[in-house]
C-alpha cells in the first residue's frame, strides 16, 4: 500500500553495520531473502526503511505471541499441577478409609471379610490398592522428571541465547570474555545443577524402580540432546578463554634446534584478577560437566551394560592440545634423534607443573573432585600425546618395515633404541609425579599405585601386534647375549670362597656363592630380570604378563636348555671317571638350584602375584594339576626341580656302579668270611684303630672317598645332603643283597671280617654326620644277626617258625628292614665251631 501525502515522514534509515559478512558466509535460507527484497542498489536505498519497520514489526508481534503462550502454559501447569495434588489428596484419603475399613471388617468363614454386607477379597483390594500407589508414583515422578528437565532447557536457552547477535553483526564471538560471561556462566551452572538432580531422580528410579525402563531411556535421550548443544558450546568458549590468555606460550624455535632449551613463561601462573576469575568459573564449569558426564556413565554402565568410562581431566586435555600442535611440529624433524623429543617433553612437562600444581589443583578441589590429581592428569595428558605421535610416527613404519627380512636387524636396533628411551622416560616422569607423594618411599614403591598407569608404553595397549613385534626383538636380543656368555669358559667356573659356618647356616642359601653356582646363573637372572624391569610401567596387567610370558619365561626355558645340553655334553661314566667332568656337572646343578630359589622368590613378589591371580581369571592356560597355580613361575620351578632331580640320579648311579665295579671281587670271594684261620695280609686302616679291611675292598672305598670329597667341596649343602644319602642308601642295599645272594657261611672270623670292612665304609661318611651306621639299616641289622651265639640263632629259628610271632619277635628285637625269608638265610648261613 502506497503512502499518501498526509502521511507521517518515513522512520530514519538504520545505520548500516560498518563491516559486512562475506556473501560465503550466509545460509541459502539469507540470500534467498536478501535476493527477494533488493534486486537492485536502489531498491537497497528505497525499501530499507519498509522492510525494517516490517521486520520490527513481526518481531514485536512474534514477542507477543510467545508471552501469551508463556502466560497460556504457565495457567495449564498451574492447573495441571492443583488437580494433580487433589488426585493425590483423594488417592491418600482413599487410602486411609480403605485401611480402616479393613480394620474393622468380621472375618466369615475363613474366606474374606465383610463390608457393608457385603464380601470382597482381601488379597484383590490390596493388589489394587498397590497398582494405584504404584501408578501414583510414577506420576510424581514423572511430572518431576518433566520439570526438572523444563528447567534445564530453559536454562540452556539462555545460555545459547546469549551466543546469537544481529544477523549480520561483525563482531566476534569471545563469549565469556565479554561483559556478560557473568550471567551466562551462572545460567551454566545452573544447567548442570539441573541436570545432577535429574541424575539423582534417575538413579532413584535405577534403584528402586528398575521397571520403569522406557522413562529412563526417555529422560536420557533428552539430556543426551542437550549436552549434544551445550558440551561443544562450552569447549568453544574454554579454548576461545585460553587463546585470550595466550596459551600456549610461543617455543623459540632457534634454541630448540640448537638443543638449548630454556625455560618458558607459563600464563597460567601469569594469570591476575578479571582474567584468573574467568578462567576459574571456565574451569570449574568444565570439571562439573565431565564429573555429569562419569555418573551419567557409570549409571547407564550398570544398568546397560555400557562400555566401561575411563575418567580423564577434559580442562587439562584442552592445556595439552594447542602445545602438542606445536610440538610435533619440532619432533618431525628430530626423527633420526628422538632423544631430542623426550627431551623437549620431559623439558615442557617440568616447567608448567608448578603452575598446575598451584592453579589449577586448588580449582580441582573447588570442583569436589575426588581422589583426582591435576599434577598426574597433566603429566597423563602429556604422555598420551607423545604415545599418539610415537605411535603415528615412529612404530607404525618400524613395524611395517620389520616384515622385510633384510631390514630385521637395523629396524631391531631403532626399536630397542626408541623402548631404552620410553623406559628411561616413563621413570622420569613418574618420579615427576610422585616428587612430593614419594619422598619417604623406596625407590621400588614409588612406580605402585595410580602412577603406574603414567607409561608411552600404553600405545601396546590397542596394537597387540606390535606388542609380539617387541617381544620377539627383546627375546632375540636377550638370547644373543646369553650366547656370548655361555662360550666364555670363565663363566661355568664356580667360587667356592666361602667362610666358616655353623652346621645350621651352611643351609641357609641365598646368594650364588652360597648356592655354589657359577657365574652364568647370575648373567641369566639377570638378563631375565632386565626384561621384567623392561614392562614395568605398562598400565594393563594382561598386557604385562603377556610380555612377560613371551620374553622373559621363554627366555629362562632357552636357558634350561643350555644346562641340558651342557649337562649331556658332559662325559662322566663309571669307566671313565674325571674330577673335572663331576665338577662341572655340580656346577650346572648349583646353576638350577640357584635359580629355582630366585624364581620362588620372584614369585612371591606382590607384582607377580597380582599377575598370576589376573592369570587365573582370565584363563590364559589350561590347568595342570601337576603344576603350582598358586605360583607365577610354577611351571619353570617344577621342571627345574625334575631337571635337579635327574641330574642327581645320574650322577648317584655312576658312584654307585663304580663302586659295585671295584668291590664285585669282594663281595664275591667267600674265603674273607668262611675261613676260621687268617690268610689275607692285613691293611691297616688308621694308626689309632686296630682296624683291617680286606685288600679287595680298598680300592672301592678310596674311590668312594674321593668321589664324596669332591661332590661335597663341589655341590651346594642342600642337594649333597640328599646326595650322600642316597648313596648310603644305595650302597646298603647293594653289600646287604649281594652277601645274602651270595650264599656266604659266615664263620666267626669272617662275622669279625665283615664287621670290620663295614666299619670302614660307616667312617667315609663319618665327615657328614654324627652316626653314619643310622644310614645303613640293613647292614646293621645284618651284623646284629650275624653276631648272635648258637644258642640264640637255634632260639630264633624256632621262634621264627611260628610264624606271625616270629615277625613280631623281629620288630621287638629290632630287626625290622630285613625281609623275613633274608633273615631265615642269614641264620642258616651262619657257621659255628663245634
Amino acid at each position: 500500500m502506497e503512502p499518501t501525502v498526509s502521511s507521517p515522514p518515513p522512520p530514519p534509515t538504520p545505520p548500516l553495520p560498518a563491516v559486512l559478512p562475506k556473501p560465503s558466509d550466509l545460509s541459502p535460507h539469507q540470500l534467498e531473502f536478501l535476493d527477494q527484497h533488493f534486486r537492485t542498489h536502489q531498491d537497497l536505498l528505497s525499501k530499507t526503511p519498509h522492510l525494517f519497520s516490517s521486520l520490527s514489526k513481526r518481531c514485536s508481534d512474534i514477542d507477543t505471541y510467545l508471552l501469551s503462550l508463556g502466560t497460556s502454559l504457565t495457567k495449564r501447569a498451574v492447573s495441571w499441577i492443583s488437580r494433580s495434588f487433589a488426585a493425590k489428596t483423594s488417592l491418600h484419603n482413599l487410602n486411609l478409609k480403605l485401611h480402616n475399613l479393613n480394620l474393622r471388617t468380621v472375618p466369615q468363614d475363613g474366606f474374606g471379610s465383610k463390608i457393608l454386607g457385603e464380601e470382597l477379597p482381601l488379597a484383590l483390594l490390596a493388589k489394587q490398592v498397590r497398582q494405584i500407589e504404584s501408578i501414583r508414583n510414577y506420576i510424581e515422578t514423572a511430572l518431576r522428571l518433566e520439570a526438572l528437565v523444563g528447567d534445564l532447557e530453559d536454562a540452556v536457552f539462555c545460555v545459547l541465547n546469549r551466543h546469537s547477535g544481529f544477523l549480520f553483526s561483525a563482531k566476534v564471538l569471545k563469549s565469556s570474555i565479554a561483559t556478560d560471561s557473568g550471567p551466562k556462566q551462572e545460567k551454566l551452572l545452573q544447567a548442570i545443577k539441573a541436570m545432577n538432580d535429574i541424575e539423582e531422580a534417575l538413579v532413584h528410579v535405577v534403584k528402586f524402580h528398575p521397571q520403569w525402563r522406557n522413562l529412563l531411556i526417555s529422560v536420557d535421550n533428552r539430556v543426551d540432546k542437550i549436552l549434544a548443544v551445550i558440551r561443544p558450546q562450552v569447549f568453544a568458549d574454554h579454548r576461545a578463554l585460553l587463546a585470550s590468555l595466550g596459551w600456549p606460550p610461543k617455543l623459540l624455535t632457534s634454541k630448540i634446534e640448537s638443543g638449548q632449551i630454556s625455560g618458558l613463561f607459563n600464563p597460567l601462573v601469569l594469570m591476575q584478577g578479571e582474567k584468573r576469575e574467568r578462567y576459574s568459573h571456565s574451569f570449574i564449569a568444565l570439571c562439573a560437566l565431565q564429573h555429569l558426564q562419569k555418573r551419567r556413565e557409570e549409571r547407564q554402565r550398570n544398568l546397560f551394560g555400557k562400555k566401561e568410562y575411563s575418567m580423564q581431566l577434559w580442562a587439562i586435555d584442552e592445556l595439552v592440545s594447542p602445545i602438542a600442535s606445536r610440538m610435533e611440529y619440532h619432533f618431525s624433524k628430530w626423527a633420526d634423534q628422538p632423544e631430542f623429543i623426550f627431551a623437549l617433553m620431559y623439558k615442557i612437562t617440568r616447567d608448567f607443573i608448578v603452575g598446575v600444581d598451584d592453579v589449577l589443583q586448588p580449582l580441582i578441589d573447588r570442583a569436589r573432585l575426588v581422589s583426582c590429581s591435576a599434577r598426574e592428569a597433566w603429566v597423563s595428558a602429556m604422555i598420551q600425546m607423545l604415545s599418539g605421535f610415537l605411535a603415528k610416527r615412529f612404530f607404525s613404519g618400524l613395524a611395517e618395515r620389520y616384515k622385510e627380512k633384510h631390514m630385521t636387524s637395523e629396524i631391531m636396533t631403532s626399536w630397542l633404541h626408541l623402548i631404552d628411551l620410553i623406559v628411561a622416560f616413563d621413570k622420569q616422569m613418574q618420579l615427576l609425579v610422585n616428587l612430593e607423594s614419594g619422598l619417604f618411599l623406596a625407590e621400588s614403591e614409588r612406580f605402585e599405585g595410580l602412577s603406574r598407569g603414567i607409561s608411552v608404553l600404553m600405545i601396546f595397549h590397542d596394537r597387540p601386534d606390535w606388542l609380539k613385534i617387541w617381544a620377539k626383538m627383546e627375546l632375540k636380543d636377550a638370547c644373543k647375549k646369553l650366547k656370548a656368555e655361555v662360550k666364555d669358559e670363565r663363566a661355568w667356573i664356580v667360587d667356592n670362597k666361602h667362610g666358616l659356618a655353623t652346621y645350621a647356616e651352611q643351609y641357609l642359601l641365598s646368594t650364588r656363592e652360597d648356592h655354589k653356582a657359577p657365574f652364568i646363573a647370575e648373567s641369566a637372572l639377570k638378563i631375565s630380570w632386565e626384561l621384567i624391569e623392561r614392562c614395568r610401567t605398562m598400565p594393563a596387567i594382561l598386557l604385562r604378563l603377556q610380555f612377560i610370558r613371551s620374553t622373559a619365561v621363554k627366555f629362562l626355558w632357552y636357558f634350561f636348555e643350555v644346562l641340558h645340553f651342557r649337562f649331556k655334553g658332559t662325559e662322566f661314566s663309571p669307566d671313565n671317571y674325571d674330577d673335572g667332568a663331576l665338577i662341572r656337572l655340580c656346577g650346572l646343578i648349583n646353576a638350577a638350584r640357584y635359580v629355582d630359589s630366585k624364581l620362588q622368590e620372584w614369585s612371591d613378589d606382590v607384582d607377580f602375584l597380582e599377575m598370576r591371580i589376573a592369570e587365573n581369571d582370565s584363563n590364559l592356560h589350561n590347568k595342570d594339576e601337576g603344576i603350582d597355580w598358586g605360583c607365577f613361575f610354577g611351571e619353570e620351578i617344577k621342571n627345574l626341580s625334575e631337571l635337579e632331580t635327574n641330574w642327581l640320579m645320574e650322577i648317584i648311579a655312576v658312584i654307585l656302579r663304580a663302586f659295585e665295579n671295584l668291590s664285585w671281587e669282594y663281595v664275591q670271594n667267600k674265603e674273607h668270611f668262611e675261613e676260621e684261620q687268617e690268610v689275607l695280609p692285613p691293611v691297616r686302616l688308621s694308626a689309632t684303630m686296630d682296624l683291617v679291611v680286606c685288600t679287595d675292598f680298598v680300592e672301592a672305598l678310596d674311590v668312594l672317598r674321593s668321589q664324596l670329597q669332591v661332590l661335597k667341596m663341589s655341590l651346594n649343602p642342600k642337594d649333597f645332603l640328599d646326595l650322600w644319602r642316597s648313596v648310603a642308601e644305595g650302597l646298603d642295599h647293594f653289600i646287604s643283597c649281594s652277601i645274602l645272594s651270595s650264599e656266604i657261611h659266615f664263620s666267626d672270623r669272617g662275622v669279625g671280617q665283615f664287621e670290620t670292612d663295614m666299619q670302614a665304609l660307616f667312617c667315609i661318611f663319618q665327615p657328614f654326620c654324627a652316626r653314619p651306621q643310622a644310614f645303613f639299616h640293613c647292614i646293621k641289622e645284618t651284623l646284629r644277626l650275624l653276631k648272635l651265639k648258637k644258642e640264640e640263632v637255634k632260639h630264633l629259628q624256632v621262634v621264627l617258625s611260628t610264624g606271625e610271632n616270629g615277625i613280631k619277635y623281629l620288630h621287638l628285637s629290632g630287626i625290622s628292614q630285613i625281609p623275613f625269608d633274608q633273615v631265615d638265610r642269614v641264620l642258616r648261613n651262619r657257621k659255628f665251631v663245634t
